[in-house]
């Protein structure tokens, strides 16, 4: 069982904008007044692209439709997750607008790489009920001590996070985090956007866990699994420090962030990273200003087996 693949989904935007539709509670996004979003999104796309490829990351690049209008695309790592032992699962989503980015055609790409899918768990049925759970964004995966990372927000139902872990065999450490949003704490919307799990190390935003029995709780986990604690705080956690995403290049291991989020490290904690990985960057400013997400929201991780 591996922690980090070198092969990687990635959705090409053709109607990025800020969604209206989840706004409404990720505190992260802007609109931006500017006619050409789409057209920097994916300049900005693009040069991600590139700069993994480059270290040897394998990048598998889908279109996304114009006319479904979906202005999420570039995020597929919420609708979807790929799993060692062939099994791909689908996600129920909270925005509307965001359930059409769940396209099964994806999966024939992944065919044509190699890679062999057994069977697809889907959740995508509890939509019907106002229940949600948003793939990686929701869950962060300890993939080799088979553990599931969870803050519980109206975009991940502590009920269907245990269905999960049942289904896959992962151990829940549930927990509740919050952002301070005009003088209220406020659920953050994704696990991932406060917490990074790498091989060694995990970069944990802990001052999020109001909870101290709880905030206690992860750590214990964490420091039971040997992973070394890279604390970030809420003002570079605001700037996607904690939405990272370890990956296997050519010859050497990647911890991928955005520009903005590498910016905000201090020394000390790009030291810790870099015991281990090294770092690669890329500048998304359009993207994580509208989407209110980051680099690690961009990438699906791909652990198929070959076929």
């Amino acid at each position: 069982m591996k922690q980090i693949t070198d092969t990687i989904l990635m959705v090409r935007p053709v109607n990025f904008r800020m969604n209206e539709q989840t706004a409404v509670n990720n505190y992260f996004q802007k609109k931006l007044d500017k006619s050409n979003v789409n057209s920097l999104a994916t300049e900005e796309f693009d040069t991600f692209v590139n700069k993994l490829r480059d270290v040897g990351v394998k990048v598998i690049v889908v279109d996304d439709i114009k006319e479904e209008d979906t202005p999420d695309s570039i995020f597929p790592n919420n609708w979807v997750s790929f799993h060692s032992d062939g099994e791909i699962a689908l996600y129920p989503m909270f925005a509307e607008n965001r359930r059409k980015e769940r396209r099964l055609e994806y999966f024939s790409k992944l065919e044509e790489a190699g890679l062999k899918i057994n069977n697809i768990v889907d959740y995508t049925s509890a939509e019907e009920d106002d229940i949600f759970l948003e793939g990686t964004g929701s869950l962060i995966l300890d993939r080799v001590n088979q553990k599931a990372y969870c803050a519980i927000s109206p975009r991940a139902d502590e009920d269907l996070v245990i269905e999960f872990c049942e289904d896959f065999e992962f151990t829940p450490v549930i927990f509740n985090a919050y952002q301070s949003v005009k003088d209220k704490r406020l659920p953050i919307y994704h696990t991932n956007v406060m917490m990074c799990l790498a091989e060694e190390f995990a970069v944990i935003c802990l001052d999020t866990i109001d909870d101290k029995k709880e905030r206690k709780n992860v750590v214990k986990h964490l420091k039971m699994d040997s992973k070394e604690i890279i604390s970030i705080s809420e003002e570079q956690m605001h700037e996607f420090a904690g939405n990272m995403l370890q990956v296997q290049g050519a010859e050497e291991k990647f911890l991928v962030m955005s520009a903005r989020a590498h910016r905000s490290l201090n020394v000390e904690q790009v030291k810790t990273i870099e015991k281990y990985c090294k770092i690669l960057s890329s500048e998304i400013e359009t993207i994580e200003t509208c989407g209110g997400g980051s680099a690690r929201c961009m990438m699906a991780e791909v652990f198929l087996p070959k076929a």
